[in-house]
């Protein structure tokens, strides 16, 4: 796996040896870039953002935002083999400056609330597809108001899920990649 584009492009990433993490597929991260970058639906701008990447695994998405320009990413991963990759790859690639590692489950002690104080441009989840309690998690992001105004929640999913969001969730875009659907939304 590798970073797609930006001033890391090109730069490796470490992968897990076990089956607790499925990172991100280089296709479908990069899919996910290029709607961000070139939807008329969606115009974001990765210059100085600040992301949040839930669930982050080896840190693909969130190290390919700091590639292309965001500010700072807070990476929250509780599973600790993956977590010592993830503090890799930050390292290898000198992006310690820019990023927060959250080594917590986000369902035991209500990790987000220690983000009270942060504004997210964006949030992204990245939950096992086993997971059931997404919308707990995004009732959690509107009660504490992570998301800044007009910014965006992104969300990889199997594509069977057939999940129901609060009402204040509104989906812009779903694709579909493979097994895996990827929607993009806002909060209203």
């Amino acid at each position: 796996m590798r970073i797609i584009s930006g001033n890391l492009k090109g730069r490796k990433i470490a992968l897990p040896n076990n089956k607790n993490t499925r990172p991100l597929k280089d296709l479908t991260k990069e899919s996910i870039f290029n709607i961000m970058e070139h939807s008329n639906l969606l115009k974001f701008n990765f210059e100085k953002s600040i992301i949040l990447d839930l669930f982050s695994g080896v840190g693909s998405f969130g190290l390919e935002c700091i590639s292309r320009g965001a500010g700072k990413v807070t990476f929250i991963e509780n599973y600790p083999e993956t977590v010592k990759i993830l503090k890799k790859n930050i390292n290898h690639l000198n992006c310690e400056k820019k990023s927060q590692i959250i080594e917590e489950d986000i369902f035991k002690i209500k990790s987000l609330s220690y983000l009270r104080q942060e504004k997210f441009e964006v949030i992204f989840l990245d939950p096992p597809y086993k997971e059931k309690k997404l919308n707990n998690l995004l009732k959690d992001i509107i009660y504490l108001k992570l998301l800044k105004k007009n910014g965006l929640i992104i969300m990889h999913r199997n594509k069977k899920d057939r999940e129901f969001y609060p009402k204040e969730f509104k989906i812009l875009k779903t694709k579909t990649y493979g097994i895996s659907k990827i929607i993009f939304g806002l909060i209203t």
